[in-house]
């Protein structure tokens, strides 16, 4: 009887119900990334120092229970490395998790807290096709200062690594300025001009976020090299350069407002002049990658855009009349989108 009951129940053909409770658990996980931070366990590990779970809870007085949860998860993300019962920092934890570090990111994890990517957040963003963060609307920057400023700090956390990258794939060889369009804290013309000596660069922006530029700028020696612009990228005309540098802007916008940026970098541009476009690609097809899928997701919460594929962004820029587009891949996730003024 037993037999024939199994007989009628069809077994699932994969072990996909590990990707469901992952979907739904690893937000917890990554929760405790934030905690860890929050808490110090990074900034009570540098320096090569290895403690046991006691003695990592003793110093940031937290329980037996809680403390294991917590560096089993962060261990399990590749953050901790454990050896005889002893807790240290992985490489990874090293590069992104430590203030010393140029591509430190913890100002990314500050202000994600409390951040965006709450379901109801979502949910409401789904629902009506808008951003649910205004303090997130580029157009209040001017007012809100304090906030411009920790949010171009923010940026510079997830631009600076990408930014090492790309310049070493990308000839400058023959760009004499560029301008670093909505360039933020300048992570990019400070990667590309420590890459190409020749190189100068104008980083065009908010008065606000220019201010925090420039503070970056000055602690890479790079003032001379590097200028900023105080302007709307929207009202306000382009200053001369021989390349125009998009990252991770074109998302933050819908198709008919890039188009927009496309025809008036095309319209500034000198013939002969390049377009460079930096960001995070969807496969021709849209079915990934995954990373790329979930920042598209995130996009609907934060703005009014979202991930192209880079098929999508040379259709955008043929329509304006850029020529000899070519795709570059810049580390994962990011790709180099590029092109040129007849």
């Amino acid at each position: 009887m037993a037999e024939q009951l199994l007989e009628g129940v069809r077994r699932s053909r994969s072990d996909g119900g590990t990707v469901i409770l992952e979907s739904l658990l690893a937000p917890m996980a990554h929760f405790a990334v934030r905690v860890a931070h929050r808490r110090g366990l990074f900034r009570l590990l540098k320096g090569g120092r290895r403690l046991t779970a006691g003695e990592i809870g003793e110093a940031l007085e937290l329980q037996h229970r809680p403390v294991e949860a917590v560096l089993a998860a962060v261990t399990a993300l590749g953050l901790l490395e454990v050896s005889d019962h002893r807790y240290g920092l992985s490489a990874l934890a090293e590069d992104y998790l430590l203030e010393s570090s140029p591509t430190y990111m913890g100002f990314l994890i500050d202000l994600s807290e409390g951040g965006p990517w709450s379901l109801a957040m979502l949910e409401q963003a789904v629902s009506s096709d808008r951003p649910q963060r205004a303090d997130m609307n580029f157009a209040n920057f001017e007012e809100q200062t304090a906030f411009a400023r920790v949010f171009t700090r923010a940026m510079h956390s997830v631009s600076f690594g990408p930014a090492l990258v790309w310049p070493e794939l990308v000839d400058l060889s023959g760009v004499g300025l560029l301008l670093d369009v909505a360039g933020g804290s300048g992570a990019h013309s400070i990667g590309a001009c420590l890459r190409w000596p020749e190189l100068r660069s104008v980083v065009l922006d908010l008065r606000p976020v220019c201010d925090v530029a420039e503070e970056f700028v000055a602690g890479h020696g790079l003032g001379d090299r590097i200028g900023t612009a105080r302007a709307d990228m929207w009202a306000d005309p382009f200053p001369p350069a021989d390349a125009h540098f998009y990252s991770n802007v074109l998302h933050d916008w819908p198709p008919e407002k890039c188009r927009l940026l496309l025809e008036k970098s095309y319209a500034s541009l000198e013939p002969g002049g390049r377009i460079l476009i930096h960001e995070a690609l969807f496969d021709d097809d849209k079915t990934g990658p995954f990373i790329v899928a979930a920042y598209s997701v995130g996009m609907l919460v934060a703005a009014e855009g979202q991930q192209f594929s880079g098929r999508e962004l040379g259709e955008l820029l043929a329509a304006e009349g850029f020529e000899d587009v070519k795709i570059t891949p810049a580390g994962a996730p990011y790709s180099i989108v590029e092109a040129r003024k007849p």
